[in-house]
Order: C-alpha cells, then structure tokens, then sequence
C-alpha cells in the first residue's frame, strides 16, 4: 500500500500538536514494515487556488507556512490519484480539514481535502465523492469548502456511543453511490486520546467499510490524516486503519 509522506513533516513547523516531536516518528515506526512510502509534491498554486482565495495563499506565505502546507497538500494529491486504482494513505502535516476557502483555525493551513477532490474532478477521475470525517472534531473546512457542492456527500459522525458511531458510518457508507471514498482520518476519538470513544480495531473496522463501499460502486478510496495527538496509541491506530482499507 503506498503511503504519501516527506521526512520533512517530522520538523516542528509550529508548537501546535499536530507539529509535535514524535507524532509522525510514532505513526512510521508502526507502519514502516508493512507500507511503501512514496514522494510528495507540492501542488501548483493553480491547485490550491481550486479550494482556497489567493489571500488566504497569501496569509500562509506570511506566516512561514506555505511550503510545509502545500507539501502536504501535494501528499494529499498523491493520494488521491493512486487511490483511483488502489487503497492509499496520505501521512501529512499539517492537517487540513479546519481550513476554508479563506480562513483556518484548529492546525490547520491548506484544505488537503478539498484541493485532492478538486484535482480529481478536474482531472475527470471522478464524478460523485463520498467524505468520511471521523476526527473528533467536526470538519468545518471540509463543510466550508465542499459542502454546496452537488457531486460531493459529507458524513461527520455524531453518534455518542461507540456501537451508533459505527453503525452511523456503516450505514451512510452503504448508501453512497460514489466512485471515490475520501476520508479525514484523525484519530483524536481513540479511548486514550482526546475523544474517549473509539477502539483501535474500531479504525480498522471503518477502514474496512470504506474499502467495500469502494469496491461495491467499482470506484477508490484514499485516507488523509487530520488529528491524532496520543503518541502511545497513534501508530497502532493508523496501521489498524489502512489494515482495513487495504483488504488485509
């Protein structure tokens, strides 16, 4: 399974804890054996202006962040092309799904959501897209940017207990006709992080829903990573769920 990443995303571009020392150094070591990682590249600001306002590239410029971001957002890129033919995942920082058009808040700079649909829509890849966002927190960029859009179906769970959460996602994912199943994976929802909610074989679960509705509407799927801040459960977390994405 190939797997976007830069050693880039190690730095500490921030103090946030998405830019934490030892959060991707954590999720590498228990993927490393069993993935193959592949290169990121940034996107052209073309790309990026597809989901966001040139101010806002702007805004980012000025705080020192654009080249880190729109590494990230090229990952996400990446992602998405290979995952037309095959599972993938995107093992970027910064993550993307708090920032809109125009705007960003909650560590996030660059919508690495959005700019990945929006490549894939121009490209012709697809017609219809399914996001799936199961961080902790509700991905208003996401909604922001995608969410008037007619080819694009968005479920951010809200069930409250761990069986309803499930089923939720269960039962939208066997409702959708899309020929690509994105997902803002954090994993921020875990019972030893901040949400309390999920297991470990949970994430895998959902990846393996994702993976069959894919299969079902003969179309892809490809992961993102959003949240996820408990460096003791992250790696173990991520490789559950690109186990059940991959079908093994």
């Amino acid at each position: 399974m190939k797997i976007y990443f830069d050693p880039l995303f190690y730095q500490e571009y921030t103090s946030d804890p998405a830019a934490e020392s030892g959060r991707m150094e954590a999720i590498v070591q228990a993927i490393g054996p069993y993935v193959e990682f592949a290169d990121c590249f940034p996107p052209s600001e073309e790309e990026l202006l597809a989901a966001h306002t040139r101010n806002h590239l702007e805004q980012v410029r000025r705080i020192g962040l654009y080249e880190i971001a729109a590494l990230a957002a090229g990952g996400a890129i990446g992602a998405a092309k290979t995952g037309m033919d095959e599972p993938s995942f995107a093992l970027i920082s910064p993550p993307g799904h708090h920032a809109s058009a125009g705007s960003c808040w909650g560590f996030c700079y660059f919508n690495n959501m959005a700019v990945s649909l929006y490549h894939l829509k121009r490209s012709n890849l697809v017609d219809r897209a399914f996001v799936l966002d199961f961080d902790l927190h509700y991905g208003d960029g996401n909604v922001n940017i995608l969410g008037d859009e007619p080819w694009v179906e968005i479920l951010n769970p809200k069930s409250q207990s761990r069986d309803a959460y499930l089923d939720e996602v269960e039962t939208a994912l066997a409702g959708t006709s899309a020929d690509v199943i994105a997902v803002s994976a954090g994993f921020d929802h875990h019972i030893n992080d901040w949400g309390g909610l999920l297991y470990t074989e949970d994430y895998q679960a959902m990846g393996a829903m994702v993976r069959a509705a894919a299969r079902r509407n003969s179309g892809g799927c490809y992961g993102i990573l959003e949240g996820g801040y408990n460096h003791n459960v992250l790696g173990a977390n991520v490789r559950a769920f690109i186990t059940g994405l991959r079908g093994t």
